[in-house]
C-alpha cells in the first residue's frame, strides 16, 4: 500500500475515536457561518469545528501585518442572518468581534476545538464514514474523529507562509526582509526606511498605515493595478438608518443593492472595459494627477482579470498625494546590501522590505486525502458547482468568489449542504457521491478557472493542483452571484447527477 495510506491509516489507529455527524474544518468567515447554518438549519445533526489556530477568525486572527482590514465591503463579507452596522471597511479586530458575536449569539463556542490541526482524513465506503486525524495542542497529540459528512472551511491559501519569490541577493541584503503573512509582532518600522514590494490590497493597505511613522514608505510595483478610492461610508445605508426600520431590514436592503452595483461594475468591465476604465482612471487621477495616473496608475489589462482593491477614503491615494509614500514602476535586478537594485539602475535603499507579493494556494488544507484506499488526486477530478467533486464521498468544500465578497458564496453552499443532509436523513442515504451523466462523459474539460477570465498570480501558480471543470456551469466553479443565487435553491437532489446509497 501507498506510503501516504499507511501514515494516514497508521494515525488513525493511534486515538480514541470520537463521533459526529458532521465535520467542519476551520473557524474563520466560513466555518463560523457554515456551523449557524448547521445548526439552524439541521438541529438534529451533531457537529464539531476543527480549527488550527488557538482562536476563531482564520485570515483575521492569523494576519497581523499593519493596517489589516478587508477588502470587501462589510456588508456582503459579513452574514446575511447577522446586521452590519460599521462602516463598509474595517480592520481585522472589528471583523473578528463581529465573529465572536456570532459565536456568543448562537452558542457555537462549544462545538468548536481549537488548537486541532488536521493531517489526514480516510474515506471508507464499507462503513460510509470518514476518519479523521489532527494533532491537537502544543504537544501535538494525535486525536481521531469519524464523520459522516466532511466540510472543508479552512480557505484557500496557507496561513503558515505566504508568497515571496527568489530574488538574487536576498541573503545580502542588511535589514529585514517580512511577509505580510508572517509580520513579526515586534518589528517597529518608525522611522525607518521602508520598501513594499506588490501593488494589491495589502501593500495598499500597508502603505498608508506605515507612512504615518516610517522615515519613508515606497511601493514598489512591476506593474500597474486598478484601484477604487471611495468614501469608507454607503450613502443608502445612511439614508436608511434614521427611518427607524429594524437593523435586519436595513442590513439586507443595502446589502442587495451593494451586490446589485457591484454585479452592474464587473459586467460592465466585460462588456464595455473601453467605457470604464476612464471611470477607474478618473478616481485615481482626482488624487494624484495626470503624471503620477499615466506613470504608476494606468494598467494595460481588462478590469476585473483581477481584483480591484478599494481604498477607503482613498487613503493609499492621500498619502502619495501628501508625500508620505512614494511609488515606484520597475522590476528588480537583486538585493544588495542596502536595498533593492532596480533593473533602472537605481536603488532603492531600505531598513525594512516587505514582501506583499501575494501567497500559496492551499487545497483541502494541505490535508492528506485517502478515499478506499487509495490517496485522492484531487486535480483529476471534475468539480460540481465548485463544492462537491467526482469520486469524493460526503464532502463540500467551500471556495467562494474572487471577485464578490467570499461570505455571499459561503451561505449559498451552506443552504445547499444543509439541504443535501436532510434529504439524505428523509431518504435513507448513508452516502453521496456526485458523478457524469451517462452523454456527459466526453465532455470537454478544462482548468477550474479560465484564465483568459480571471488569472491573479495565486490561481495560476496553483491551477495544476485544482479540480477540471466541465463546459456547462453544473460542472463550473462559475463565479456568478446573480445566476447561483437563483440555481443552487433549484439543485434537484435526486438528479442523476448524485449518487446516493
Amino acid at each position: 500500500m501507498d506510503a501516504l495510506v499507511d501514515e494516514a491509516l497508521r494515525h488513525a489507529d493511534e486515538a480514541e475515536t470520537q463521533h459526529f455527524d458532521v465535520l467542519i474544518v476551520g473557524a474563520g468567515i466560513s466555518g463560523i457561518g457554515s456551523a449557524y447554518h448547521l445548526k439552524t438549519q439541521c438541529p438534529d445533526r451533531s457537529y464539531v469545528v476543527l480549527e488550527a489556530q488557538d482562536s476563531f477568525g482564520g485570515t483575521w486572527l492569523s494576519h497581523r501585518f499593519p493596517g489589516i482590514r478587508s477588502d470587501s465591503d462589510l456588508y456582503t463579507f459579513g452574514y446575511r442572518f447577522k446586521p452590519w452596522v460599521g462602516p463598509p471597511i474595517t480592520v481585522a479586530p472589528e471583523i473578528r468581534k463581529y465573529m465572536g458575536d456570532v459565536i456568543e449569539e448562537n452558542e457555537l463556542a462549544q462545538h468548536i476545538r481549537y488548537g486541532h490541526k488536521v493531517r489526514s482524513a480516510v474515506w471508507s465506503s464499507e462503513e460510509a464514514l470518514w476518519t479523521i486525524t489532527a494533532e491537537a495542542g502544543p504537544e501535538s497529540r494525535t486525536v481521531r474523529f469519524t464523520a459522516n459528512f466532511l466540510w472543508m472551511c479552512q480557505g484557500y491559501y496557507r496561513h503558515e507562509e505566504g508568497y515571496t519569490p527568489e530574488w538574487p541577493g536576498m541573503d545580502s541584503f542588511e535589514g529585514v526582509i517580512a511577509h505580510p503573512e508572517r509580520w513579526p509582532r515586534d518589528l517597529d518600522y518608525k522611522d525607518k526606511r521602508v520598501v513594499i514590494i506588490g501593488s494589491g490590497a495589502t501593500a495598499a493597505t500597508m502603505a498608508p498605515v506605515m507612512g504615518e511613522t516610517a522615515a519613508s514608505v515606497t511601493v514598489l510595483q512591476r506593474s500597474p493595478t486598478y484601484y477604487i478610492p471611495q468614501p469608507n461610508t454607503n450613502e443608502f445605508h445612511e439614508l436608511l438608518k434614521p427611518l427607524g426600520l429594524d437593523d435586519m431590514v436595513v442590513h439586507d436592503i443595502v446589502r442587495r443593492k451593494v451586490i446589485t452595483d457591484f454585479d452592474n461594475l464587473t459586467r460592465r468591465c466585460v462588456e464595455e472595459p473601453e467605457a470604464v476604465i476612464p471611470e477607474l482612471l478618473a478616481g485615481v487621477e482626482a488624487y494624484v494627477g495626470p503624471e503620477q495616473l499615466a506613470k504608476h496608475f494606468t494598467p494595460t489589462y481588462r478590469p476585473w482579470r483581477q481584483r480591484i482593491a478599494v481604498l477607503p477614503d482613498g487613503d493609499m491615494m492621500e498619502s502619495i498625494r501628501d508625500g508620505k509614500v512614494a511609488m515606484v514602476t520597475d522590476h528588480i535586478d537583486r538585493f544588495v546590501p542596502e536595498g533593492i537594485l532596480l533593473k533602472s539602475g537605481e536603488v532603492l535603499e531600505a531598513d525594512i522590505i516587505a514582501t506583499a507579493t501575494g501567497f500559496n494556494l492551499n487545497v483541502l488544507g494541505d490535508i492528506d486525502f485517502v478515499i478506499d484506499g487509495k490517496p485522492l488526486a484531487f486535480h483529476e477530478t471534475v468539480t460540481y458547482r465548485g463544492m462537491m467533486f467526482t469520486g469524493v464521498p460526503n464532502m463540500a468544500w467551500v471556495f467562494g468568489y474572487l471577485r464578490n465578497a467570499w461570505t455571499l458564496r459561503t451561505e449559498l453552499i451552506a443552504d445547499f449542504v444543509c439541504r443535501l443532509l436532510n434529504h439524505m436523513s428523509e431518504t435513507g442515504a448513508g452516502r453521496v457521491e456526485v458523478g457524469l451523466r451517462r452523454e456527459e462523459h466526453n465532455m470537454p474539460l478544462g482548468p477550474w478557472i479560465d484564465p483568459e477570465s480571471f488569472n491573479a498570480s495565486y490561481i495560476m501558480r496553483g491551477l495544476s493542483l485544482l479540480p477540471q471543470s466541465g463546459n456547462t456551469p453544473e460542472w463550473r466553479h462559475t463565479q456568478d452571484y446573480w445566476r447561483e443565487k437563483d440555481d443552487f435553491p433549484a439543485i434537484d437532489l435526486d438528479d442523476e447527477v448524485f449518487r446516493y446509497s
